[in-house]
């Protein structure tokens, strides 16, 4: 063999280990993703075998968003101090614990308590993902092709979720679905470990600063729970203005400390770049308005067309199909060729005009006419535009600051969805109940309140929209000859070696 052979070799072994180690990091965030919905599937079935009221058994979702909302940023900034596989792995295994302890639980105070430590092992796990990912595939090209793939399991992982969960929950029972996290999460462990690259973290000493760490944590933790609590009690209430004010207090509180004290736990300069906040504003507004297809949808096919679990599931498939294919598929060509900032801005209307063709669905709806046609648009849209907005909520970021980033993207999906759930559902559930007390009768009340809250998830795409256009600028992307320029400079700094070797 020669050397020129052997170092070929040696480069694609590097680079099938680079691509391995991206599936490993991409199932372990599909496993986090999809338990959000995996678990809504089965509620009925939850709330028939443990005994739990309406009000109670919001809780089994709630237990988990509130630490996995809260602790996001933090634990993407312990991901640049301490290393980001190890936090990783950290929270991966909190993570298996936790789903074990699930699926044993015999009583409601056990599964809402496995339930918030399942949240605090995801929030532990996610925010490094993309930093790795990033720090994986450094050339503009591979990282737009790997933030597809991530961007493909972060989008449709929802309605993957409705799938399985619907599968598990009539097939064998509500317990399996969190038992099919232990086989999955134990294979991301072993591939993570053998796979991704050990890099030391920064080191407290680069910001470890314990009263912000605690100010920002309890300001997103009580902000998410306050927003979870307005189904139940409303905007307007007591509890929620004290603590939505309390929430905004804190984060005040550390954003100040922030731009004071030398090792920050958040470097402020990350922020400086249009691109980061846009994109992050763009992904709150998205995320805001897209769930109210997804669980509004849900909702609409079980109550008003009689759908079982499997059967939403499978509705819902053709848009992960959709999502899938444009990630995976075409994503990178299309980033590359015209940008992501441009690949962006259609992706957005087209999932604004499908939240639009929602609005229009009747009570005896048929799903090829009046469901397929938004199901493919907001695949569609979502397929071309989540890469697009991974890319840049990342640019500004660097190799040190790689986590924290990942971090602000994952709270920004979190928060924004929950604000966005909490908003569509209230006001679904106030038009109906103002229609039921008109005379309206219960599946077209049901109906109208559906339609309002599609109305307004269009209304947040389409600030999402106005966003893209007015605040993101064009990133330059690399030319033709500018690569192979990069290709020439590569092959003559290898050339050495060869000699050496030979």
């Amino acid at each position: 063999m020669t050397a020129e052979t052997a170092t070929t070799t040696a480069g694609n072994d590097t680079d099938r280990k680079r691509w391995l180690a991206l599936y490993v990091l991409c199932a372990g965030m599909l496993m986090i993703v999809l338990d959000v919905t995996i678990v809504n599937v089965a509620l009925p079935t939850i709330q028939d075998s443990l005994g739990f009221s309406q009000s109670g058994l919001a809780w089994v979702v709630n237990a988990y968003l509130i630490p996995f909302g809260g602790l996001l940023l933090l634990a993407g900034r312990l991901g640049d101090l301490l290393g980001q596989r190890r936090m990783f792995l950290i929270g991966l295994s909190v993570f298996i614990a936790a789903s074990l302890l699930c699926a044993a639980a015999e009583n409601q105070a056990m599964l809402i308590g496995d339930r918030f430590l399942a949240g605090v092992g995801g929030a532990m796990a996610s925010p490094v993902t993309v930093g790795m990912i990033v720090t994986l595939f450094p050339q503009p090209r591979e990282q737009a092709k790997a933030i597809g793939v991530y961007g493909f399991v972060a989008s449709a992982g929802g309605s993957i979720g409705l799938l399985l969960g619907g599968v598990l929950t009539q097939a064998i029972s509500w317990h399996w679905i969190f038992i099919i996290n232990l086989p999955i999460g134990i294979a991301t462990a072993y591939g993570a470990r053998r796979l991704v690259e050990d890099k030391p973290g920064l080191g407290f000493e680069a910001g470890a600063d314990i009263p912000g760490a605690a100010l920002i944590t309890s300001s997103l933790m009580i902000g998410v729970y306050a927003i979870l609590g307005v189904s139940e009690h409303g905007w307007g209430s007591a509890q929620t203005l004290i603590l939505s004010a309390i929430s905004f207090a804190l984060g005040a509180a550390f954003i100040v400390r922030q731009t004071r004290i030398e090792n920050p736990l958040m470097p402020l300069r990350l922020f400086h770049s249009r691109n980061v906040v846009g994109a992050n504003a763009i992904q709150a507004f998205l995320v805001a308005g897209m769930f109210g297809m997804f669980f509004l949808g849900a909702l609409y096919l079980q109550r008003i067309l009689g759908y079982d679990a499997l059967q939403v599931g499978l509705a819902f498939l053709p848009t992960t199909i959709v999502m899938g294919t444009l990630s995976l598929g075409f994503s990178e060509k299309l980033i590359m060729r015209f940008g992501p900032r441009t690949t962006l801005i259609p992706g957005v209307i087209m999932v604004g005009i499908g939240l639009l063709l929602f609005a229009r669905t009747p009570v005896d709806g048929d799903y090829l006419t009046d469901l397929l046609p938004p199901l493919l648009l907001v695949g569609l849209g979502v397929g071309t535009s989540f890469p697009s907005l991974m890319t840049l909520a990342m640019s500004g970021a660097t190799p040190e600051d790689s986590g924290l980033a990942s971090g602000v993207v994952s709270t920004s999906m979190q928060v924004g969805g929950a604000i966005g759930l909490a908003v569509l559902a209230t006001l679904a559930t106030q038009r109906t109940d103002n229609k039921l007390a008109d005379g309206a009768g219960q599946l077209a009340a049901l109906n109208s309140g559906y339609h309002l809250a599609y109305l307004v998830g269009a209304a947040l795409v389409a600030i999402a929209t106005v966003i893209a256009v007015t605040v993101l600028k064009p990133a330059p992307m690399p030319s033709h000859e500018v690569a192979s320029e990069g290709a020439a400079e590569r092959i003559e700094e290898r050339e050495p070696a060869y000699s050496e070797v030979g």
